[in-house]
């Protein structure tokens, strides 16, 4: 397997793909750019739309547009591009990081402080009615999460603890958080992740230039070696859910490449899931 260019792009903070069935399209955002990216593989349409803050991640909607998790909290855009806050928690110091949408449509959204402070970001629950529950209360960067295919267990990424954590789902709580692999020295921090159907894991390695799969049991099952340095999150995505993207970073790499902030993709890597759509 082979990374190709799939947007040659300079994203200071390339982060969180989701692939839109609804509008065959690629949604992925650059935080620290504050801009939401839209790829259509089919045609090559691209679409780059600037939001006031940071924005951490973005997911699409059931009801068309998209929920964002931004510096302040959690806001919605319409299909319309209208902008509503469903959650406005400002924090000094502190942002929005990855998000994800969880099997039963609501958001799980993580943040972490600009300084990366151990115990200054959260992961909090937001119920399609805006209703919050804050789930992890103290990490330093929350990043990676994705639920096993069949919805009872999750997998979290707290990025400089160097693991991947699963959990045990016990209706909309996790429970039982364990380490299920902890990355070597050398090889990188776990960033963002996504599950394939067989419920393999593929995770994205920052400064390890590499997207790494691993099993349910936490085996290496194989590694996708990329051209850049600092690959952020991956997800498959394309009509049949086939190709897997990943997103990478331009800023601050001790070895800069010039295809470092473009988005990736991996023709046929595997077979992904379908993503749902925030339920609010």
């Amino acid at each position: 397997m082979r990374a190709e260019v799939a947007v040659r792009a300079a994203a200071t903070l390339g982060e969180g793909p989701t692939w839109d069935p609804a509008t065959d399209r690629l949604i992925w955002v650059d935080i620290l750019g504050s801009r939401i990216h839209t790829y259509q593989p089919g045609g090559g349409r691209r679409t780059v739309m600037a939001t006031e803050q940071h924005v951490g991640a973005a997911k699409p909607r059931a009801a068309g547009g998209l929920v964002v998790n931004l510096r302040d909290g959690i806001a919605r855009y319409d299909a319309d591009g209208a902008f509503s806050w469903l959650v406005r928690d400002p924090v000094p110091g502190r942002r929005g990081n990855d998000a994800a949408v969880a099997p039963d449509g609501s958001l799980w959204a993580g943040t972490m402080r600009d300084d990366e402070a151990a115990g200054g970001g959260t992961l909090t629950r937001i119920a399609p009615d805006g209703e919050t529950r804050v789930l992890f209360p103290s990490v330093a960067v929350s990043n990676g999460l994705a639920w096993s295919p069949d919805g009872t267990h999750l997998y979290y990424i707290d990025s400089p603890t160097r693991r991947i954590d699963v959990c045990r789902m016990e209706g909309q709580r996790p429970s039982d958080r364990r380490p299920l692999v902890e990355i070597e020295p050398g090889a990188g921090f776990p960033d963002g992740l996504t599950v394939d159907a067989e419920g393999c894991l593929w995770v994205a390695l920052w400064d390890g230039g590499q997207i790494r799969r691993y099993t349910p049991h936490g085996r290496l099952d194989r590694t996708l070696r990329l051209p850049v340095p600092r690959p952020t999150a991956c997800c498959f995505g394309g009509p049949s859910l086939r190709d897997l993207y990943v997103t990478t970073a331009g800023a601050g790499s001790p070895h800069p490449h010039p295809l470092a902030g473009s988005l990736l993709v991996v023709p046929d890597a595997g077979q992904g899931m379908p993503a749902v759509p925030f339920a609010g």
